[in-house]
């Protein structure tokens, strides 16, 4: 097997300039992580570390609270090498001392289990998230190190880390269990890259290959039904695993962590698995914004083309961004254009529709239809909330929006790629990279090299675009893209031009027939943004809409929005019924002539309560 090495560009070396990640990380500075520390003080999730909880006392420590308070610190750690700020990084530094004097002798480090259970370790792998949290913790540490060069809380994690590589494994006497919330996977990996240390990526590689072989552990040391197995894919070892199944976050995470290992132990049959597991995702059971996990009802993936808008549906904030890390994973050890389209879509969809443009409310689920009769489940809402009980949402955002940088370009020893090409600074191994761009509302793109070096340099032709010019110097180049990119060889000169133009026209889209809640129904997209309509931008009705896709659409201001936000404009039809109050009713509707606008999905909801849809009706 022959996989690239590429890797992810470092945050701190990527400056953003466009209009939509550089206003949000700036959020995330201003708002998001502030907002969010102050609901883990004021919910007892900071304090929780001082393990000094009793019974009768207020804000009982949670089994999941402290991958909450990490994925907080990785974001503060992931801004902080952005935005220095002398302020965070003190209540920063004080928290992390929080948490390493809660360590006990042994290394064992969970705040719940020491204050609650401490006699319980270990014992309910499948559903209390001990594992779990102790991967973030990890990640959070090298958050810390590589970001800020801080080796406290990392130190901390090594010792836990060792820890739990002497009760799992498949020595005599080790525990041959699992997580029942995947995410220590790729802790373990990331902990190994730091550190150099080969024991944490053979334990990750021990949690990969040990899940679900017989005797299956959570069945026979932990008497789990088969449906919860299949819930935390354990009803089949990972190698025998080809359809996305169970919850869909913890899939996802698994599936980075497959992905890691295969990569590094040049597993190809593993490798293999995941590239069939991101097809099955990417193909018969992702929603066109990017989002993953069919229903509510557990948060899982169902069946193949089960994709509803509103009520039953999931698509979990967390869901997205757990999918975009998998692609990342399949994108640098491929090259492969078609995960960076994943990454792509769910970034400027699936995932920034589930905060607001004020940073400090979430959607936890991410309806496409929202309307008089959309039913609300399990931490889903018509407007967005500023925390849930449940609060990985709010918390993973502190840590994904300037995580969004490292997408935009990669890396290897010999070539440079760029995969997103917004408005971006890149402080790259072979110089800087200007990117000037207004994308995703226009395609016309102008990168600038300051990099007298010989490399190659990739530049994606996204799939959604079916006519584009390339230019380098001013002289147009007829090469076609070879996996999604175009390759250009050459000993580069301080000033060299390359210039990019994207034909960007309003695309109508049409779901499989399978997908039935969606048969007669049209949704529309320019570039790599989905469109809604909102009522507050359409009075005449949505669900009773028709729009004419026969009639040019038009490209207008979007009102009320973020700066540059571009809303499409078209004809559309409007039924009114002769007698609104009946149930069932005969005779002729009444059809009014119109106009529709529709708004970048991801803005949808950030001008007050509204009814929304993706999927329209067509005339």
């Amino acid at each position: 097997m022959n996989l690239k090495n590429y890797r992810c560009a470092k945050i701190s070396k990527v400056t953003p300039a466009d209009h939509i990640l550089k206003r949000a990380i700036e959020t995330d500075k201003t708002s998001t992580i502030p907002s969010s520390l102050q609901k883990c003080y004021e919910t007892g999730r900071i304090d929780a570390f001082k393990l000094n909880w009793k019974e009768g006392m207020p804000n009982r420590p949670h089994i999941y609270w402290d991958s909450d308070v990490a994925k907080v610190l990785e974001g503060v750690a992931n801004i902080l090498s952005i935005y220095p700020d002398a302020e965070l990084e003190a209540e920063y530094d004080k928290i992390i001392d929080l948490i390493v004097s809660s360590q006990q002798p042994d290394g064992y480090l969970n705040s719940y289990y020491t204050t609650i259970e401490p006699e319980n370790r270990w014992s309910k792998l499948w559903l209390n998230h001990e594992l779990y949290c102790a991967g973030h913790l990890m990640e959070a540490a090298v958050a810390a190190y590589e970001q800020l060069g801080k080796t406290k809380l990392l130190d901390a994690v090594c010792r836990y880390a060792d820890y739990i590589d002497s009760v799992f494994g498949y020595e005599e006497g080790k525990k041959r269990g699992y997580p029942g919330h995947q995410e220590i996977e790729l802790a373990l990996v990331r902990l190994y890259h730091a550190t150099g240390n080969e024991k944490y990526f053979k334990l990750a590689k021990f949690f990969i290959d040990e899940r679900a072989q017989e005797p299956n552990y959570f069945k026979e040391v932990e008497k789990v039904w088969d449906s919860e197995c299949l819930n935390r894919q354990a009803h089949k070892p990972v190698r025998e695993q080809f359809e996305a199944v169970g919850h869909a976050v913890r899939a996802v995470y698994m599936y980075c962590g497959m992905a890691d290992v295969a990569r590094i132990s040049n597993d190809e049959e593993l490798f293999n698995t995941c590239e069939k597991l991101f097809d099955n995702i990417r193909n018969r059971r992702m929603y066109i914004t990017g989002g993953i996990g069919s229903s509510f009802f557990g948060e899982v993936f169902t069946i193949d083309y089960d994709l509803q808008n509103s009520s039953l549906m999931y698509a979990e904030s967390c869901a997205a961004m757990g999918f975009v890390r998998f692609a990342s994973r399949m994108l640098n050890a491929t090259g492969d254009g078609k995960y960076a389209e994943v990454i792509e879509k769910a970034v400027f969809n699936g995932v920034l529709s589930g905060i607001s443009l004020s940073g400090d409310k979430f959607f936890y689920t991410n309806y496409l239809e929202v309307d008089d009769n959309t039913k609300i489940y399990n931490h889903g809402a018509k407007e967005r909330q500023p925390w849930f009980t449940c609060s990985c949402c709010p918390t993973s955002f502190c840590r994904f929006l300037p995580e969004t940088l490292q997408y935009i370009w990669s890396e290897a020893d010999d070539e440079l790629r760029l995969n997103i090409p917004i408005a971006n600074t890149f402080n790259s191994a072979f110089g800087d990279v200007a990117v000037e761009s207004l994308y995703p509302y226009d395609g016309k793109v102008k990168i600038t090299f300051n990099t007298p070096e010989t490399f190659k340099f990739a530049l994606r032709i996204p799939e959604w675009c079916r006519n584009y010019t390339v230019k380098l110097n001013g002289e147009k180049i007829s090469a076609a893209p070879a996996a999604g990119y175009i390759i250009f060889e050459r000993t580069w000169q301080n000033g060299d031009i390359i210039e990019l133009d994207l034909d960007m026209p309003v695309t109508v889209m049409r779901s499989n027939f399978k997908v039935t809640n969606n048969m007669g129904r049209i949704a529309l997209m320019r570039g790599p943004l989905v469109y809604a309509c909102e009522s507050v931008d359409n009075p005449d009705g949505i669900a009773n809409m028709l729009i004419d896709v026969t009639e040019k659409f038009e490209l207008v201001p979007a009102s009320g929005l973020t700066e540059g936000a571009v809303a499409i404009s078209g004809t559309a039809y409007f039924e009114t019924a002769p007698d609104t109050e009946s149930l069932y009713f005969s005779g002729n509707l009444e059809v009014k002539k119109g106009r529709f606008t529709a708004i970048p999905y991801h803005l949808w909801q950030n001008r007050g309560p509204t009814k929304m849809a993706v999927w329209i009706r067509s005339k």
